[in-house]
């Protein structure tokens, strides 16, 4: 991956402001979840997806660079990656991704990783 991993394509339909969470989640190969939170922050732009249902899903980050479109009609969006990518992600801790610099290597290393 480059340093545009972080950031949404151009393209993707990404608009500033808008509000993700609760959409479907699809990989080139299928559903993966849906969105509980996300960032637009320059350089650090991610969507929060739920692997599972709410009470047994899992929290993975996506970094937006992984977006290749988002339709906001029928509320989806769709990624650049198949589902086993963002299901063996890393679990999402809620504040660790925003100040620990391993934890965002170990994810751009994970989705780096071409042999998922």
């Amino acid at each position: 991956m480059n340093a545009g991993i972080w950031s949404y394509p151009e393209g993707s339909g990404h608009a500033p402001g808008a509000q993700l969470a609760g959409y479907r989640v699809e990989a080139t190969d299928g559903h993966v979840g849906t969105i509980d939170e996300h960032s637009g922050d320059v350089g650090r732009a991610h969507l929060v997806v739920n692997t599972g249902p709410r009470v047994f899903g899992h929290r993975r980050l996506v970094p937006a660079g992984l977006v290749s479109r988002i339709d906001h009609e029928r509320r989806t969006v769709q990624l650049d990656c198949v589902g086993k990518r963002v299901r063996e992600a890393p679990d999402f801790e809620q504040g660790r991704y925003d100040d620990d610099a391993a934890t965002v290597r170990l994810i751009e290393q994970h989705y780096a990783n071409r042999h998922l």
